[in-house]
């Protein structure tokens, strides 16, 4: 029998709303995979990187298959929201402005914040020398908003682009004169690949817990109270047990697990 046009209209809403409904078998991770040593991608198509092996650490601690699904990283407090998967697992910093929006669980890794640049340039993370200088930076991210409230307003042009490695293609090329990011997404991502030969962190990484947040977790929707909790005692056990911190040495040769 078909559908009165009212009841089909309802079925196919029902249907999009389900249409990303968990498997409760399943833990499906948000991620944007271009972000290396955190997460990203190899010639094969593998996800591979430490958000990668902590999520898959997780999903064994809580006996479910890991699903990974990816997304611009400015999108995925949105898609998260929209179903499109239950746990934003893409080195996320918590901070009050995304707190508003998405829960997240307790800390699991702290990592600096730097500024790299041409070495000998004589720039500096501070707004007098920077002023007129072209910035780039990772869209969405607490970095950007970190220069937008910061430095922006102090004449410094903040570029924000989606993809990571558009900032160190344009920073490789001269069109940026430095870029802003996590400490260890510099040196594997940039400084440690013959494009970066010549570049360097320079000054003390920058610190502002209203934008650069607590450290970095995962997101979940503030409705999902239960999921939290079983995520953050999977967590807990694998800070417990060691693996966090091995996984950790493995990446960065030391422990930036949070305490």
């Amino acid at each position: 029998m078909k559908l009165k046009p009212f009841l089909l209209a309802a079925a196919v809403a029902f249907t999009a709303a389900h249409a990303f409904a968990q498997a409760p078998d399943t833990l499906r991770f948000g991620i944007e995979a271009a972000y290396p040593p955190f997460e990203s991608k190899t010639p094969s198509g593998k996800l591979v990187g430490f958000d990668v092996d902590v999520g898959n650490a997780v999903c064994a601690k809580m006996k479910v298959k890991c699903v990974w699904v990816e997304n611009a990283f400015d999108g995925l407090i949105p898609a998260l929201q929209a179903r499109k998967f239950d746990v934003i697992n893409s080195a996320m910093n918590i901070t009050e402005k995304r707190k508003e929006s998405i829960a997240f669980t307790r800390p699991i890794y702290v990592v600096p914040i730097v500024m790299i640049a041409k070495r000998g340039s004589g720039l500096l993370p501070d707004t007098k020398i920077l002023r007129g200088k072209h910035v780039g930076v990772l869209q969405g991210s607490s970095q950007e908003d970190f220069l937008k409230k910061h430095w922006a307003n102090a004449g410094v042009d903040i570029v924000s682009y989606q993809d990571q490695d558009q900032v160190y293609s344009d920073l490789a090329s001269g069109r940026l004169d430095a870029a802003v990011q996590e400490a260890q997404t510099a040196e594997d991502g940039f400084l440690g690949k013959p494009s970066g030969a010549g570049f360097e962190i320079v000054g003390a990484p920058l610190s502002d817990p209203a934008t650069l947040g607590e450290g970095t977790g995962f997101g979940l929707r503030k409705s999902d109270a239960v999921l939290l909790t079983k995520v953050e005692d999977a967590l807990d056990a694998l800070k417990r047990d060691g693996t966090l911190t091995q996984l950790s040495r493995k990446y960065f040769k030391r422990d930036i697990i949070a305490k």
